[in-house]
């Protein structure tokens, strides 16, 4: 068979970072741009190219494996710089680079004038090696160096605007919070090698069941570590917080890292690792508890959030607990499934609310938009495709993913998960409507000097919303529902997440009747549609409704609005007492203990010295009379004995 060389997948981004930092000064705007444009695009190529070499092979061969070379060899343990090449380190790939090289094509026209322009292709770059090394590595330990390298540049591009304190401590907490998770997951591949005597994918999936016992401990406490790391990663509760944080980025970074890929990478972990998973289910129940929780507990902030990026931030974060919810119940093709259509109506959001805020000068608040349908017409009709794409309307995207996943919830017997799953579907479409109209809808509430500047986004900007509309529009139809044998995206993936421990949740949802599934649709329809009529009759044909609500609901709303005060909460129990602890340990430890231990060792010989130093004052005559003053001394001692 002939494979395209899976190396020139990740290869080609760090070619194009090499080549930036060597003669980037002497390319010119237009040069950085090509070249960094170019990179990914041709790394998207090679990604298809791929993709159709593996789709020709039978089903049951679908898996390749390329090795580079040995990164070390350590008595019989080597580990290989080798890429996996399966349906779902494709599908990946291919929303990586196709996503990544549309923001970057955007990237060329939203940071047109930003004085630091190559750094930020820099970082895009090297972000996108990152990436590609994460989804495409074959053991989990080069996954892992991908894994870090992402967090590296996430901290590089949410601080990108450095000189500004928001952004450089909203850097500074993703890094940390992060940190959190990546314990979990060290911890996690500790003890994997320790019993199953590898850190390979097919090799420890092939052991693990026969090294872990089914619900023991030890499987059950690696996988939970390893989902700490995933909650980190993908702004779980409770290490969700640093991605709000996280918009004080540039928007093509918020876009690329935050919605569309770096955030899914926890996603992309629980679904490799699904073998392991089902061997301990209590950690495969608090995946679903945890994913079903975040996915309302996020979405009941964005009902009453007014930044426009922090609205799809906390969208973003409760997106993403329906995957990990679907990753619980046993349908980890509706978690992938999910996570490619919402890479393509995220990544529009986010740039069309970059498209918007580009032509408001900076403006972010939706109290001060309004009326912008005529103005921006490009940005206002991708804008509204992407939004009903989110709340689940057909036959937009969204609907299929989000569909299968509460599909796959009921079926398969987590009824209150199911609930929670619909409670937040209706929340979805009110806050992305909300969204909407206040920002496109009713009268203009645009400052006068915004609106003087009021302007459309350039080709550049616009193209690739039109690209991303396209692909929320027709990216769910490779999913359409109740066909037999399963539809053409999981039939894709099934070598992939199906194993002999079951999938259960999808093999659950086939056994549904036709009709119990079209009723739990139209069902999930009817809420989403709820939840916009709400928001219309709230926010554009009555508006008082929305101000009667806030001041009967005062409470709710203080309590959604403050975000629940958990960055206070935190900031209480545990970031002040562990500075306070360390002011401490500065004060009295570092300065008293040990600085004082060195600083007294320091004085004792420097007194010592002081006193020495008058036995040696370089004057013979001195010498003479202390050399006299000597023998005078023997000589009396002498006599006198």
């Amino acid at each position: 068979m002939n494979l395209p060389l899976l190396w020139i997948i990740p290869a080609l981004p760090i070619a194009a970072v090499a080549l930036n930092l060597l003669v980037g000064d002497r390319l010119g705007r237009r040069g950085i741009a090509w070249l960094a444009c170019g990179a990914v695009g041709l790394a998207f190529l090679a990604a298809v190219r791929a993709a159709l070499t593996l789709a020709a092979l039978p089903e049951g061969e679908r898996q390749v494996v390329e090795t580079a070379y040995t990164w070390m060899r350590v008595g019989d343990f080597s580990i290989q710089v080798a890429f996996l090449l399966d349906p779902l380190s494709t599908v990946m790939a291919l929303v990586v680079t196709g996503v990544g090289f549309l923001i970057h094509v955007y990237s060329v026209g939203y940071m047109a004038h930003d004085p630091s322009y190559r750094r930020f292709f820099l970082y895009l770059n090297l972000f996108m090696f990152a990436m590609l090394t994460l989804v495409l590595a074959d053991n989990l330990l080069l996954m892992f160096v991908g894994w870090e390298g992402v967090g590296l540049c996430s901290y590089l591009l949410i601080g990108f605007w450095y000189e500004r304190p928001s952004a450089a401590e909203a850097g500074k907490k993703a890094f940390i919070v992060n940190r959190i998770g990546d314990f979990g997951v060290i911890l996690g591949m500790l003890m994997l090698f320790t019993y199953g005597g590898s850190l390979q994918y097919e090799r420890l999936f092939a052991m693990a069941p026969h090294v872990f016992a089914l619900g023991g401990g030890l499987i059950t406490g690696a996988m939970l570590l390893m989902f700490l790391g995933a909650t980190g990663k993908s702004a779980q509760l409770p290490l969700y917080t640093w991605l709000p944080d996280a918009m004080e980025g540039p928007t093509p970074v918020s876009a690329l890292i935050h919605a569309a890929t770096m955030v899914t990478a926890g996603v992309y972990l629980v679904a490799r690792c699904h073998v392991l998973f089902e061997l301990a289910p209590v950690a495969l129940q608090t995946v679903a508890v945890i994913g079903a929780a975040t996915a309302l507990f996020a979405a009941t902030i964005g009902i009453a959030q007014n930044d426009i990026k922090r609205v799809l931030a906390y969208s973003t974060v409760s997106q993403l607990g329906y995957m990990f919810l679907a990753c619980g119940v046993g349908a980890f093709g509706a978690a992938i499934f999910h996570l490619m259509t919402h890479a393509f109506f995220k990544a529009l959001l986010f740039l069309g609310a970059g498209s918007v805020i580009h032509a408001l000068s900076d403006e972010q608040d939706l109290r001060r938009m309004g009326g912008l349908a005529s103005r921006l017409p490009w940005t206002h009709a991708t804008m509204l495709t992407a939004t009903l794409a989110i709340s689940g309307i057909p036959p937009f995207a969204g609907f299929f993913s989000k569909d299968e996943i509460l599909h796959g919830a009921f079926a398969s017997g987590h009824h209150v998960i199911w609930l929670v799953g619909l409670i937040g579907a209706a929340l979805t479409a009110f806050y992305m409507f909300r969204l909407y109209v206040l920002c496109f809808r009713g009268p203009s509430r645009v400052t006068p000097e915004a609106a003087h500047h009021l302007h459309e986004s350039p080709p550049t900007m616009i193209v690739p919303l039109v690209v991303l509309a396209a692909l929320s529009v027709v990216g769910g139809w490779v999913g359409l529902p109740l066909l037999a044998g399963g539809h053409p995206f999981e039939r894709w993936l099934a070598p992939s997440v199906e194993s002999a421990a079951g999938a259960h949740g999808e093999a659950a949802a086939h056994a549904m009747s036709a009709g119990g599934a079209w009723l739990l649709m139209a069902l999930s329809v009817a809420v989403a549609l709820a939840g916009i009529a709400l928001a219309v009759r709230a926010y554009l044909q009555d508006p008082e409704i929305a101000g009667r609500l806030r001041e009967r609901l005062r409470v709710v709303h203080a309590v959604v609005f403050h975000k629940y005060w958990v960055d206070e909460i935190y900031d209480a129990l545990v970031v002040s007492p562990i500075y306070r602890l360390s002011r401490w340990l500065w004060r009295v430890w570092d300065v008293k203990v040990v600085d004082g231990t060195v600083n007294g060792v320091g004085f004792t010989f420097e007194g010592v010295s002081a006193v020495l130093r008058l036995f040696q004052t370089g004057f013979v005559g001195t010498y003479a009379l202390i050399f006299t003053i000597g023998v005078a001394v023997l000589l009396y001692h002498f006599l006198r004995g």
